[in-house]
């Protein structure tokens, strides 16, 4: 056994070190989704990595699974009762209420990506701390928003080239649908409730609609039957559901109603989304989801407010990316390896490569002083294009060796002209140095 001085540590059950390799997808699926943000208007925020733990038990819902079980919470030198952030809404509706952002052009469109914590069950693309790109439109109630938030959702799982995926919509009306609405769901499960799951009886109290989207065997022969909330929509909410259906037919988006279709928080009203594989009998992992929450700002502190947004969990997307052979190549974007042979090379090698970089092309250096062959296969695992060679004996008569290592062909340049002829073989763009 070692002793506690030697012991090696580990990441956190639920946490992971983000390697080269899991940074190169995480980096990709970003740079989609800030870029399909951009498009439609989203500018972007980062709110602080902790809230008042309150925020979360007002916004997300007391009774929720995630301020019940899942948050971290803790009391700081001040007395302050504190939390990790577990989902970025709420932080983000803060924000618009402490920075005055209703006195700005409505509605307000905000986009994220922060890491988001929640003591759960570790599993296949779900960590206790994940990352969550995340879109907020604060600040106007229109089908039309509606349908071009679900649109932004879509454009982002199809500019990662991710396939086989469907919409699945619904609404759950607003208060006053649910008012009527839920004593009738009530009263269809309550002959069940010794046979249903322990945390679904639960639920029953305080969120019922939740056992309509239960996923646990023991509650899902009762699911059969039991009345839905789009039957039981006044006009008006009908009407609107009805909109949003029709804008997102005219933005050319395929989607399929899902009348049990609720989502897990107590904030959302009407309009809910989620993107799934289209074969979700064979995998339950969500590409992302979200849902209008016209009720979440007053809860919060703030006048009534309409809002709606989504959630994509980027350690999600990463795995069906790599699921269907679309992760990007997880390569360092070498393009020119300096080999240096024999005494003095080493500082001749280390000029090289600094031009290199100053004209914006991905140089590497070979250390350790090993033969020629080991600084070659250095190059070809860092992916790079091309060899400098740069030997004692050349660079005495001002010159250095650039092998095409895709060729194998190389040729003898003088010192000055490195970057120019590398730019040239590669065809590669000058990017001027930053200032």
């Amino acid at each position: 056994m070692t002793s506690s001085g030697n012991r090696q540590f580990q990441t956190p059950r639920g946490t992971r070190d983000l390697l080269p390799e899991d940074y190169a997808i995480h980096a990709h699926i970003l740079n989609h989704a800030r870029e399909q943000a951009r498009l439609a208007g989203f500018g972007f925020i980062e709110p602080p990595t902790f809230e008042q733990a309150e925020l979360f038990a007002r916004g997300v819902g007391e009774g929720t699974d995630i301020v019940e079980k899942e948050m971290y919470i803790f009391e700081d030198r001040g007395g302050d009762r504190l939390a990790l952030r577990p989902e970025g809404t709420a932080s983000v509706c803060r924000a618009y209420l402490q920075h005055g952002m209703a006195n700005q052009t409505q509605p307000v469109k905000l986009a994220y990506h922060l890491p988001i914590f929640r003591y759960e069950r570790p599993q296949a693309g779900r960590f206790r701390q994940h990352t969550q790109f995340g879109v907020e439109a604060i600040g106007v109630r229109d089908p039309a928003l509606d349908a071009e938030v679900i649109d932004l959702g879509w454009r982002v799982a199809q500019s990662l080239g991710l396939t086989d995926l469907k919409i699945l919509l619904n609404s759950i009306g607003d208060t006053e649908d649910r008012r009527a609405y839920v004593p009738l769901l009530k009263a269809h499960f309550e002959p069940h409730l010794d046979n249903i799951a322990p945390d679904d009886r639960a639920r029953w109290e305080r969120a019922p609609m939740r056992l309509l989207d239960s996923k646990d065997e023991r509650t899902k022969p009762y699911q059969a039957g039991a009345p839905l909330i789009t039957d039981h929509l006044r006009p008006e909410s009908a009407a609107y559901y009805e909109s949003v259906k029709s804008h997102l037919e005219a933005f050319d988006i395929p989607y399929e109603e899902q009348p049990t279709l609720v989502r897990g928080l107590d904030y959302y009203t009407h309009t809910v989304f989620e993107i799934v594989p289209a074969d979700i009998a064979g995998s339950q992992v969500t590409v992302l989801a979200g849902g209008r929450y016209d009720g979440l700002i007053e809860q919060i502190g703030g006048p009534p407010t309409p809002g709606i947004g989504f959630g994509m969990g980027i350690e999600r997307v990463a795995h069906h990316l790599r699921d269907q052979g679309l992760a990007p190549d997880d390569s360092t974007g070498t393009e020119v390896l300096i080999a240096a042979l024999g005494e003095g090379a080493d500082l001749a090698a280390s000029r090289i490569a600094g031009d290199l970089r100053r004209s914006g092309i991905a140089a590497t250096l070979a250390f350790g002083g090993r033969s020629l062959k080991a600084q070659l296969r250095q190059a070809n695992r860092v992916g790079a294009r091309f060899a400098v060679i740069a030997g004692a004996r050349d660079l005495a008569e001002g010159r250095v060796t650039i092998r095409d290592l895709q060729s194998s062909e190389q040729r003898e340049v003088e010192l000055d002209r490195v970057t120019m002829e590398i730019r040239e073989l590669g065809n590669l763009a000058y990017t001027p140095p930053q200032e």
